[in-house]
């Protein structure tokens, strides 16, 4: 029998610990060929913070750090710095990335600091029960709000890439998602960039993927997708936010 598919050599044996249909592992799987295709998999730093990404560094062949909540940047700003010829990367989610470590990711970015984001956004946040995140949509309804997003209390949610984009020191930010082959075929050629412009010294690169969480949204995992396509991609859409 022909084989037509193998895991990536990039990944651990390890089982993982995500929900069935997270796309979590999905990104993993994309990340890990893309280090194996670069050669970078036994010199990559990966950082993760807190969240459900907590034990990434179990699923990786490549080095990884455990930062605290919100501070994989600051983390990957000294690792980058000392180790400027190795592929350095934070790996984090939206209420890692745009709550508690939003003034990490705004500096880091400011600073151009040459590591990349890949930013995880499933609007809510996963593990620690599924409350508010600050990418949750209006109207949706989560734990800390019951009754659905409320713009007059709780504010429009932020489209993280756009506002990083402003800053100079940004050089390639793009939105992607892992919904099916066509996408996940794109996601992988945005992380693959991010990566080469990084080792060539251009500067902060960032990766945003919409991704599903059936769990926390109370959704089968065909409707999660389709909700997905038809509500967070519209919200925000997918596509090169900034090239320079």
């Amino acid at each position: 029998m022909r084989t037509i598919y193998t895991k990536s050599k990039g990944l651990s044996d390890n089982e993982m610990h995500y929900c069935p249909g997270c796309a979590h592992g999905i990104v993993h799987k994309l990340i890990a060929e893309t280090m194996v295709e670069m050669d970078a998999t036994e010199t990559a730093i990966g950082i993760c913070p807190v969240g459900c990404a907590v034990f990434a560094g179990n699923y990786f062949y490549s080095d990884f750090i455990e930062a605290a909540h919100g501070r994989a940047p600051a983390v990957a700003t000294a690792v980058k710095r000392t180790h400027p010829d190795q592929l350095v990367f934070t790996y984090q989610g939206d209420g890692d990335l745009a709550s508690i470590g939003a003034g990490e990711i705004v500096h880091a970015a400011m600073r151009g600091e040459k590591f990349t984001t890949i930013f995880i956004n499933n609007a809510i946040y996963g593990m620690t029960g599924g409350q508010m995140a600050p990418t949750t949509l209006i109207g949706q309804k989560t734990t800390t709000s019951p009754y659905g997003r409320s713009k007059d209390s709780a504010g429009m949610p932020i489209r993280v890439s756009e506002m990083l984009a402003t800053l100079d020191g940004l050089v390639y930010a793009e939105r992607v998602s892992v919904t099916d082959i066509p996408n996940l075929n794109k996601a992988k050629k945005a992380i693959k960039k991010a990566f080469e412009l990084q080792m060539a010294g251009a500067g902060f690169t960032f990766v945003e993927v919409l991704a599903a969480c059936p769990t926390n949204w109370g959704m089968s995992v065909n409707d999660a997708n389709k909700w997905l396509k038809e509500n967070m991609a519209e919200y925000y859409p997918l596509g090169v936010i900034k090239d320079a």
